[in-house]
């Protein structure tokens, strides 16, 4: 710029000096060339003139204007925080300050994408669904945590790279290759290998419009979802098998009486036994179904209040004596090693139908000429008591799914025990709705223990 502007300010002063001498020759040659030295040294002043005239004027514009280009430079580069500072005229100082004020609103729009961005960042971060963007060629975008730990794989280190070589799993290929293949969206759920294990459901949108081809993908776990239908649909089996076992019964009972059997007392005796029996098998499932729907859907009103733990227990033992008596069983009662009274916080027929049902399981399960000892004691803020047992165990594998609804280890035999198959799961949720915890501990062919603590009460 410089030297272009001091060429056409000299090109000009050259012309003009030029332009005079031509003038000057064609109207008094003969004085010319008597003159030509005085002539020629005036010509090299004023070319030398000319010549610094010229630099000075072609410095002067063209410094601003190198000022202006090198502070655009450095805002084109991102440094936005730079200001122009010129020392040229007006119309330099003007330009400074609108390239000043631009490069200003500049910076606070991109301080505005970048906190939209880093906003978006976070809520994606903090979604429990996988998201991640992908190009046309199925290139990663973008991906938060929550898609790098379902689908195993870290989402910095695969930006810019094939998703379908980070996550290898065939299924998931083909969901992504027909979300990217179609127009329309593409839902699907597929059975994730693991580890762990789990039922992912999977849909790809593809970006609207033509400016941004690719897709977004999004991953939900639905484990617990198809876990909980699994669950639903076992427990309407089992309430159906359940009911329909006593029923039976019943009518097949009542039928033999109808066709004769009423007439012979013996048979009589026994058809109108089984009635009795099946009916109150009935009339305990119902009220088990009812308790645990009050207890699950929160409508149950336990109302807590300090009560000794040791009178509770001895009343239980009190209730069940005639039945582990009638199978030799030794129930034990084992109290506090310092003798004082253990105080639990909690409502007093929850913790009865709690104590009931332990005592009740364990006299079930423990087979004629067991023991059964149940034994509490006061931690500083717990109460906590067991009903441990001689009897059948618990297989390990088995022990995470005794509190489940109509679980039952060995389908025959506990039928043939009696009970509905809901014990347990009203105890956990009731132990539950009143602060506590219930643990389970057995050896298969050896015993049983239960555990559960509660909150101390004053007294």
């Amino acid at each position: 710029m410089f030297w272009r502007l001091y060429l056409t300010y000299l090109s000009l002063v050259l012309a003009v000096v030029g332009l005079v001498g031509v003038v000057v020759y064609g109207r008094a040659g003969d004085v010319f060339w008597e003159l030509w030295r005085d002539v020629a040294a005036a010509v090299v002043v004023v070319l030398l003139a000319a010549a610094a005239a010229a630099f000075l004027l072609a410095r002067r514009f063209a410094r601003p204007l190198a000022e202006l280009n090198n502070g655009a430079k450095r805002l084109a580069d991102g440094d936005l925080g730079h200001k122009v500072r010129v020392s040229g005229t007006r119309e330099h100082a003007a330009l400074a300050e609108t390239i000043n004020a631009m490069s200003g609103r500049l910076a606070g729009m991109f301080d505005l994408l970048e906190h939209d961005k880093e906003q978006l960042r976070v809520i994606l971060s903090g979604m429990v669904e996988g998201v991640i963007a992908v190009d046309d060629r199925a290139r990663v975008l973008f991906a938060n945590e929550r898609a790098g730990k379902l689908l195993g794989f870290d989402p910095n280190a695969c930006v810019k790279r094939p998703l379908l070589e980070a996550v290898l799993d065939p299924g998931f290929r083909d969901v992504v290759e027909k979300g990217l293949a179609g127009t329309d969206a593409h839902r699907e759920e597929l059975e994730w290998k693991g580890p762990p294990p789990r039922v992912l459901a999977v849909y790809v949108s593809r970006f609207p419009g033509h400016g941004m081809p690719g897709a977004v993908v999004v991953i939900h776990d639905t484990t617990e979802v198809r876990q909980a239908e699994r669950m639903r649909q076992d427990f309407v089996a089992n309430v159906s098998h359940e009911l329909k076992t006593p029923l039976t019964v019943i009518k097949s009972s009542v039928e033999a009486l109808t066709d004769g059997a009423v007439e012979e007392p013996e048979a009589r005796d026994t058809f109108l036994a089984q009635v009795t029996r099946e009916a109150d098998r009935l009339h305990d499932l119902i009220q088990d179904l009812l308790s645990l729907a009050r207890i699950e859907s929160g409508k149950l009103a336990l109302d807590p209040k300090p009560v000794p733990l040791g009178r509770a227990i001895e009343d239980c033992v009190e209730r069940h004596h005639a039945r582990a008596e009638s199978k030799t069983l030794t129930v034990i009662e084992r109290p506090p090693a310092d003798g004082r009274e253990a105080v639990v916080w909690a409502d007093p027929d929850a913790l009865r139908q709690v104590l009931d049902n332990l005592v009740d399981n364990a006299i079930k399960y423990t087979p004629n000429g067991g023991r059964i000892t149940v034994r509490w004691n006061a931690a500083d803020e717990t109460v906590i008591f067991e009903v441990e047992d001689t009897g059948v165990g618990i297989p390990q594998e088995d022990l995470p799914r005794v509190f489940e609804r109509f679980y039952r280890v060995d389908k025959a035999r506990s039928r043939a025990v009696g009970g509905t198959g809901l014990g347990l799961s009203i105890v956990k949720h009731l132990v539950q709705a009143m602060k506590g915890q219930v643990r389970v501990a057995s050896t298969f062919g050896k015993g049983t223990t239960f555990r559960v603590s509660l909150p101390r009460g004053a007294g």
